[in-house]
């Protein structure tokens, strides 16, 4: 086993789960659970059941309340906190489950390599550069909210590691995006047959905030990343 695979953690697959990532998702679930209880009226009474929405009109993401700022050059933090705060709020359980079932998977493996302030950093980078690619490419009504941002930010994370493992073994280092190519071909035909939305433009810069946010925790690693790339 070379160095590099030795760094990146490849001999102990089963460790447990880094404490950073347990603390995202059971931020993220507790407060679905919070929804949950709420609409089946367990607790907060009638007005439990539009606590959902009401979290989605003050934390999502909103393109038109972005523009508006950028055109008058006024940012109140009420909304420029919209660029973290949408990634806690879902728009139902299983939007909540499969961006915790992608974070779990892939932060495991990024905490393993990283450490746990890792973690934490590609979670909140991610996030943010998913919120700011969705309002200066776009121009939608739909609101930005979910982890899936930051989701895919720790699976260019992990693309990073296989990156390194690749070229360390001399085999094709484009095989480290077969991942981010198959979601990105899932996203696309379910947007041709179903009717898509536009939160793919956040993933996908999700995903590249997170490999490059990878390629500077390793040191020397971004320096030699861009020099691989000009070589091709």
């Amino acid at each position: 086993m070379s160095h590099d695979q030795e760094e990146f953690g490849f001999e102990h697959p089963f460790n447990a789960l880094p404490p950073a990532v347990v603390a995202i998702v059971m931020l993220l679930g507790g407060i679905e659970l919070v929804f949950q209880v709420g609409n089946l009226g367990l607790v907060g009474g009638p007005e439990a059941v539009g606590w959902r929405l009401d979290a989605l009109q003050k934390f999502s993401f909103l393109d038109q309340v972005f523009e508006q700022m950028r055109m008058l050059d006024m940012w109140p933090f009420e909304h420029v906190r919209r660029v973290f705060t949408y990634a806690f709020v879902h728009f139902s359980i299983t939007h909540v489950l499969m961006a915790s079932v992608f974070i779990l998977a892939m932060g495991k493996m990024v905490g393993e390599v990283f450490g746990n302030f890792a973690v934490l950093a590609i979670f909140v980078v991610s996030t943010i550069v998913g919120a700011l690619a969705y309002g200066l490419i776009l121009d939608v009504e739909r609101p930005l909210a979910g982890a899936y941002p930051a989701a895919y930010g720790f699976i260019g994370a992990y693309s990073f590691i296989l990156w390194i493992g690749l070229g360390n073994l001399g085999q094709n280092r484009l095989g480290a995006f077969r991942l981010i190519a198959l979601l990105m071909g899932i996203q696309f035909v379910f947007g041709v047959l179903f009717g898509g939305s536009p939160d793919w433009v956040a993933d996908l810069a999700g995903f590249a905030a997170g490999f490059a946010t990878a390629a500077g925790l390793r040191p020397g690693a971004f320096v030699r990343l861009l020099a691989r790339l000009r070589e091709r």
